[in-house]
């Protein structure tokens, strides 16, 4: 190998020996790294940073603001609700996942189903005291798994298949005709022959042993609940509650941490405490203590309104520009003495007082008959202009807001929809292509007001994609410098006096690999001339090769960044480099074995 290639294995060396230390970021080891091949000379500039135009890297970034959109109109919630609502145990929520993502995933692309469950699979877990550590790795590895069933579950099975053509249409005159047609095109569902036994075994592996072997981080744990404030709030059911006729228990309202129901006031009748069989009925008026993040969440869920001004809740048009903040009252403040029904805050103050804490002393009255006094802690619901008005009010010690919560555009979620299916079609139909249908489904969803254009900025995940689009020049080095044509070469080479089936073995293992250090499309890029070369020296035919290629560089499972739903889950997830190794490395073994017995039944050599 030259100088070039053996620089780029050092450096590359080095980047994964970091992020398995945990010594830094990724997006700042990868991005270093690139930087430093083309001070080098080893790459141009051009191709150092050609990932940040990379149409892939800019689907997922603008997959980002369609899912917020989905997230800020409440759809999410109701995912939420119907899919993983019934589930009790880690196991039951695995099968609910797998029988949603496993379909989805192969006519879709996976980036969108996990990025917009992942939020979904996290308030599960906060609500039932479940690490999120146990399950979102498993969400991309059946993403990846569902990828590997059609021709348009991932792109590196487009990518191979357009190789494939271009190789079909310019045969080499001295092969023989079994060889040019094994580089005919991929049939949509050719590849399932194997893919749908790798989903299930796949699916029977993380059920039945990697539970065991993944983490359970404590400190999410910690970081899901909260040791804060407990106030006192009490919410009207309306007419269009969706908890209506549902019994306590099932509507969710004994799971929220940090949140318990005290009573339902039902016309004048007193239920308390609250039984989890009770059955929810319109008007009921149910009086809770809690903390702020459960309350956020009461507030999320449509027609359960604060009782001590319901006329505040107003238009839903209107209602996405209030905002939630904690007041202290001071010792001179006028409200002193007086309830809180009394108080007339929408007048004074334009708020209205969702809930009250009182220091050290729980609160048992209703929340409208609570006497005010010096000290005691409001959770308001106020207009945007409220911080900045009342920040140096004498009625008022502390003002401030609070970050974790956004009202829901529950008017514009039939718009969230709408677009979502029109995303859906334009992908899997091929109308135009992907990044240009997620960009403009992405615009249509700020301009249609499903979500904020400051909101859509931050639902970026920046450090996701500057790792992603770091990552392509690497591959770009790995590539120009010959050290992975050098490695590649020395492999095939090894394996050729052993026949075909130990080649395809070690193709397998080798697309594995380089899929784990590169992008899975550049790794398929790469082996794709020496899966062929290697054919034609067996006398066999290319396509088996091609397809152990299409499935080993599909299935990404040892390290975080060798697919894109790894690195979506890896900071959510809490977890560290050798995590991916420890449940991915077996899985990808029992895979490649699978592969090496049915590949040779279903593609002969």
């Amino acid at each position: 190998m030259t100088l070039e290639a053996w620089l780029t294995l050092g450096v590359a060396v080095v980047i994964f020996g970091a992020l398995a230390r945990n010594l830094a970021s990724p997006d700042l080891l990868f991005l270093g790294a690139t930087a430093f091949l083309a001070l080098c000379g080893i790459i141009t500039p051009a191709e150092a940073f050609s990932g940040f135009a990379n149409p892939g890297v800019l689907t997922v970034a603008v997959l980002f603001v369609v899912v917020a959109g989905l997230r800020t109109t409440g759809v999410l919630d109701h995912v939420t609700h119907y899919v993983l609502g019934p589930a009790r145990t880690e196991k039951s929520v695995l099968r609910r996942l797998a029988a949603l993502v496993l379909p989805f995933s192969a006519f879709l692309n996976n980036t969108p189903i996990v990025a917009m469950l992942v939020p979904v699979v996290i308030d599960w877990c906060r609500r039932h005291r479940v690490s999120p550590s146990k399950l979102l790795i498993p969400l991309s590895y059946l993403a990846i798994l569902g990828g590997t069933c059609t021709l348009i579950g991932t792109s590196t099975n487009l990518v191979v298949n357009g190789l494939m053509l271009q190789a079909h249409s310019k045969p080499n005159s001295a092969d023989p005709q079994k060889f040019v047609e094994g580089l005919r095109g991929l049939g949509f569902f050719e590849i399932a022959l194997v893919g749908v036994p790798y989903a299930l075994v796949g699916m029977a592996y993380l059920y039945l042993l990697g539970q065991r072997l993944l983490p359970k981080r404590k400190e999410l744990l910690e970081q899901l609940g909260e040791s804060r404030r407990e106030y006192l709030l009490e919410m009207l059911v309306r007419p269009d509650c969706r908890l209506i006729g549902q019994t306590v228990e099932a509507a969710g309202l004994r799971r929220l941490p940090g949140l318990f129901l005290i009573e339902i006031d039902r016309g004048g009748a007193v239920l308390g405490p609250a039984h989890p069989d009770e059955v929810i009925q319109v008007n009921d008026r149910l009086v809770f203590t809690g903390i702020v993040s459960s309350i956020v969440e009461l507030k999320n869920i449509a027609g359960l309104v604060p009782i001590t001004d319901p006329a505040y809740e107003i238009a839903p048009a209107k209602q996405r520009h209030r905002e939630l903040c904690e007041a202290v009252i001071s010792a001179s403040s006028p409200l002193i003495g007086k309830t809180v029904r009394d108080a007339d805050f929408r007048a004074l103050y334009g708020a209205a007082v969702v809930a009250v804490h009182r220091n050290g002393t729980r609160v048992t009255n209703k929340v409208g008959d609570i006497e005010l006094r010096s000290g005691d802690t409001l959770l308001l619901q106020t207009e945007p202009h409220f911080l900045r008005a009342h920040r140096n009010d004498p009625d008022f010690c502390l003002i401030t807001g609070v970050q974790e919560w956004r009202p829901l555009r529950r008017d514009r979620a039939w718009i969230a929809v709408a677009l979502f299916v029109v995303l859906i079609v334009l992908m899997t139909t091929g109308l135009v292509q992907t990044v240009v249908a997620a960009t403009l489904i992405a615009v249509l969803m700020v301009l249609c007001g499903c979500v904020s254009q400051g909101d859509a900025r931050r639902s970026v995940e920046w450090q996701v994609l500057i790792t992603i689009a770091s990552a392509f020049g690497l591959g770009a080095a790995l590539q120009s410098s010959g050290a992975a044509t050098a490695i590649a070469t020395k492999l095939v080479g090894a394996t050729e006096a052993w026949g075909p089936i130990a080649a395809l073995a070690c193709i397998y293992l080798l697309a594995s690999l380089l899929t784990e250090l590169i992008t899975n499309n550049a790794a398929a890029v790469v082996l794709f001339p020496f899966c062929v070369e290697t054919a034609r020296i067996c006398g066999a035919s290319p396509r088996p090769f091609l397809i152990a290629l299409v499935l080993a560089a599909s299935a990404s499972f040892v390290t975080p960044i060798g697919y894109q739903t790894n690195m979506l889950v890896y900071g959510p997830g809490g977890y560290r480099f050798t995590d991916f190794v420890r449940v991915g490395l077996p899985l990808n073994l029992l895979l490649w074995t699978i592969a090496i017995v049915l590949i040779p039944i279903f593609w002969p050599f």
